[in-house]
């Protein structure tokens, strides 16, 4: 396991990358341009991470919140081959258990690229038109075994939806590095 903090790749304001990916809970292609008009929380992330599994219910809590407000938007770019954990048949399974409604695997980890994204969790909060409002934590556990005080995410997101500004938009999640496949 390498520990990463988040980078910044996409700045304030810029547009989300479009994606086309497999949804492992229903098995249909699931494309950024399916959320038009609507908010999105990207999120990747993945099933092995030590970082990522204390933060599945609260991903599965905003996702049944938000429904209709938000689409909450798993994505993981982990190449298999090097845990097989992170592999589709695996993420269906935590889709299933925690409530996922989308949970796409970036088999190609074009998306992972697209985005900046380096460690899991890595989530990216974009507006209705699809711009960047707020790249960073789901909440202040940076560590495993730390306790939320603060849900940062569900902050910004209520912000968002009121039609506030959100001055404080980078706040970076820390979590494994992102499995990237061997260039050969």
């Amino acid at each position: 396991m390498a520990l990463m903090q988040s980078n910044m790749q996409l700045e304030k304001g810029a547009k989300a990358p479009g994606f086309s990916l497999r949804n492992v809970v229903d098995d249909k292609v699931v494309k950024l341009s399916d959320f038009n008009g609507k908010p999105v929380l990207v999120i990747f992330m993945c099933n092995h991470c030590p970082y990522v599994k204390p933060k599945l219910e609260e991903i599965g809590r905003l996702g049944k919140e938000y429904l209709g407000k938000v689409a909450v938007v798993g994505i993981s770019s982990n190449d298999p081959k090097t845990v097989a954990e992170d592999g589709p048949e695996e993420m269906k399974k935590v889709a299933a258990k925690f409530g996922l409604r989308y949970y796409l695997f970036d088999e190609a980890q074009e998306a992972a690229r697209a985005y900046g994204a380096t460690c899991t969790p890595d989530p990216f909060l974009f507006d209705k038109e699809h711009t960047l409002v707020f790249h960073g934590r789901l909440n202040d556990a940076l560590n495993p075994d730390d306790t939320p005080k603060k849900h940062v995410m569900r902050e910004k997101i209520d912000a968002m939806l009121a039609g506030k500004k959100i001055d404080e938009w980078f706040l970076p999640s820390m979590g494994c590095s992102i499995k990237w496949k061997t260039m050969i």
